[in-house]
């Protein structure tokens, strides 16, 4: 295959971490890259724009790398020298394991070169000890980080590179007080670099106070991110009996890979997963009644090939980055279109094609109209379609004679959380009341709200309040309406 970009190395990316991509597969740069690196390092503030799965961890994380290792006038001495803001716990994640590949072969002095994440929903312990140890890039969520600086465990003064990473979906989140904290206790004579798939007037007045003549970066067309060009999009009127065997239909489509399905609450992510596994399913959930040892479970499954289906709520699904996922089911159609431009997002990435399919049921055809008159999708009134329906066969290839079930059941996830995973990431938004998670009783801390769930529903907008039910039910909810 002929690369008309150039490689890493020619890029002037330093040996150690051109020999750390090409382990991982990486030797040509994506468009978002190759815009960025050259500006980044030579030391100029950037603001990339770019949709997710273009790339972006890498735009900012090899500068961030070589800048802080080849600094000779201030060499690193334990103290983080660079920090990078995402807005969730998964995406914590993500970026920090792709900057720790890319740091495979970098040392400082006789010490490998130091990275960790610093997230909520996990004990402090940890997390300051790896501090106290001394760290040279951190990556984190804005609540875990604000907490441990005022504690006086993360120190801020040294730093000489900033990202902010997905900063739209920061806004959308409501992070951006804590951000702005953060901000005013960070040394002013930095590099600033900021990415976003959205540019909404709040972010534009942030980049604009705390960075410097930011050069901003586009590494595609403006439309391109909502018509996602390499992705097939279908749409059905579906009823909500029947949703459930035509999503099991649809994920025995040819050519089907993994599959995330999207829901609009907790209650109806867990009923999805509960029931695709008892139809046989390798399935898995990540929704915000979910302790964090159970999601990372859930999304190190969905990633490794041991579960191939991921039934996710908006909120919970933020930051997830698999590049090979190829169809994506909104099985709650979501709140509005930018919402449905992130879900669909997650298919057809770095240049792979994709499919999405879309379950309009009666009451949601309103939202969907607007939906798909916001994003020109020539599909106001969906076709009423059922599992039987030969329509629904012929357009996404599912065999012929394929039937609801693929197997015996399979063993699934707990929905209840484990009770030592207090979460510390936003405590000012803690809620007194009593939830049902996923049919059970609320268990564990009732009240401690997970900072990356915020504007995540508990249960289905169309259930009642399940107060009489509450105290008898101690096992999984039998197959209802989604």
């Amino acid at each position: 295959m002929t690369h008309l970009n150039p490689t890493f190395a020619e890029l002037g990316v330093r040996d150690e971490i051109v020999r750390a991509l090409a382990e991982d597969g990486k030797e040509h740069p994506f468009a978002i890259q190759e815009l960025t690196m050259p500006m980044a390092l030579a030391g100029d503030d950037l603001i990339g724009q770019a949709r997710t799965g273009m790339g972006k961890t890498l735009a900012f994380g090899v500068p961030l790398l070589q800048r802080i290792t080849t600094d000779e006038s201030r060499p690193l001495t334990g103290v983080p020298r660079a920090l990078v803001v995402v807005p969730t716990r998964e995406l914590c994640l993500q970026v920090y394991n792709d900057l720790a590949t890319a740091a495979k072969y970098l040392t400082v002095g006789d010490r490998k070169l130091s990275v960790t994440s610093i997230y909520g929903g996990r004990p402090y312990e940890a997390q300051i000890e790896a501090l106290d140890n001394g760290v040279d890039v951190v990556v984190g969520t804005p609540g875990r980080l604000l907490d441990l600086a005022q504690q006086g465990h993360l120190k801020l003064g040294g730093l000489s590179m900033l990202v902010l990473d997905e900063a739209d979906e920061m806004l959308d989140l409501g992070f951006l007080p804590d951000i702005e904290r953060i901000l005013r206790q960070i040394p002013d004579n930095r590099q600033s670099m900021l990415f976003s798939a959205t540019m909404p007037d709040p972010i534009i007045t942030l980049a604009r106070t705390f960075m410097n003549q930011p050069t901003h970066i586009r590494a595609e067309a403006p439309h391109s991110a909502a018509t996602h060009d390499t992705t097939e999009q279908f749409a059905y009127r579906a009823h909500a009996l029947d949703k459930v065997e035509m999503v099991a239909r649809i994920l025995q489509a040819e050519g089907r890979g993994a599959t995330m399905i999207f829901t609009r609450t907790k209650r109806t992510a867990q009923k999805v997963s509960d029931e695709l596994a008892e139809r046989g399913f390798k399935v898995g959930a990540v929704h915000g009644d979910l302790g964090q040892g159970a999601r990372e479970k859930a999304l190190k499954s969905f990633r490794t090939g041991e579960i191939d289906v991921l039934v996710a709520t908006d909120v919970a699904a933020r930051g997830i980055d698999i590049d090979d996922v190829t169809h994506v089911i909104n099985y709650q159609i979501p709140e509005d279109e930018q919402a449905y431009v992130h879900r669909i997002g997650r298919t057809g990435r770095a240049g792979k094609t994709g499919v999405a399919v879309t379950l309009v049921d009666w009451d949601e055809l309103a939202r969907w109209t607007m939906i798909d008159k916001a994003l020109n999708l020539g599909c106001p009134d969906p076709a009423e379609t059922y599992s039987s329906s030969p329509h629904l066969y012929e357009e996404l290839g599912i065999p012929a004679g394929t039937t609801g079930t693929v197997g015996d059941p399979v063993r699934v996830q707990s929905s209840r959380r484990a009770p030592a995973e207090k979460s510390a990431e936003r405590p000012a938004r803690t809620r007194n009341r009593r939830r049902t998670r996923g049919g059970k009783p609320a268990t564990g801390h009732p009240t401690a709200e997970q900072s990356d769930d915020t504007g995540e529903s508990s249960g289905d907008e169309s259930t009642a309040p399940a107060k009489r039910r509450r105290r008898r039910r101690t096992r999984k909810a039998p197959a209802s309406a989604g």
